[in-house]
């Protein structure tokens, strides 16, 4: 049984089609990197998946481990194991980072039943993930994300998924606006979280992530549905050729 299967997918905002019958299978164990044009759908994709509810599905069906994902709310797609990585992370000015991820876990753990974690099983977990991303202590008792760098952003939002260890994980273009060394200490961190347990979806414009996440699978998504997929070499073809290669495929 694949982790999430996607079938005929078609979401609109307003009269707007943005999905137009989208087909996805991902496995646990996989990395899937979804390439293509900006507006073609992939932000749309993850926001779907995660529980948008700005996004209408007039067509189709997710499932996620087995069972029906859009008939869940957001809070249990995020309990049972759904991460999403935004582009643009948000800022949460008053609420530290610390105080932030120990309700997020305590969450979780209520969900599954069971007692709500230890202060000093939660500081060892804190002091763990911590240098998956290279996150000091200083930064990680300030507020969510509040004068971070992007760089400082990107870094919280792995340090944020290594704690709450998710099942699947999406990150939406979380290369964004890095340079060479938080690109290099991100994409580490995600190393270090993936597991044979678990999968990730990878949104990504550019080849250079994927140098340091190799990913099992590149799905390239145009027009509002996935037209190609292949192993990471299709990523090197796509940054050789570009999109316009894509639309000539497209018209053959």
């Amino acid at each position: 049984m694949a982790l999430l299967e996607i079938r005929d997918l078609h979401v609109s905002i307003g009269d707007n089609e943005i999905l137009k019958g989208l087909n996805l299978t991902v496995d646990k164990g996989e990395i899937h990197a979804i390439m293509g044009p900006n507006g073609n759908g992939k932000s749309t994709l993850a926001s779907v998946i995660a529980g948008n509810d700005k996004f209408k599905v007039t067509k189709g069906e997710i499932f996620y481990k087995g069972a029906d994902l859009l008939s869940m709310s957001v809070e249990q797609r995020a309990c049972e194991g759904i991460f999403l990585g935004f582009q643009y992370p948000v800022e949460i000015p008053g609420v530290s980072i610390t105080n932030f991820m120990k309700t997020a876990i305590n969450e979780q753990r209520k969900y599954k039943g069971l007692d709500p974690i230890s202060a000093k099983e939660f500081l060892a977990l804190m002091k763990e993930k911590e240098k998956y991303v290279e996150l000091s202590a200083s930064l990680a008792g300030r507020s969510v994300n509040e004068g971070f760098s992007g760089g400082e952003k990107k870094r919280n939002e792995i340090f944020q998924m290594a704690m709450l260890q998710p099942t699947l994980s999406i990150l939406d273009e979380t290369d964004s606006g890095l340079d060479i060394d938080a690109l290099r200490i991100v994409a580490n961190g995600v190393n270090k979280v993936h597991t044979k347990d678990d999968a990730i979806i990878l949104i990504t414009h550019y080849q250079r992530l994927l140098d340091y996440i190799v990913p099992d699978v590149v799905d390239i998504l145009y027009e509002g549905r996935i037209v190609k997929s292949g192993d990471k070499d299709l990523a090197k073809v796509l940054e050789d050729k570009g999109y316009d290669w894509i639309r000539k495929e497209m018209e053959k």
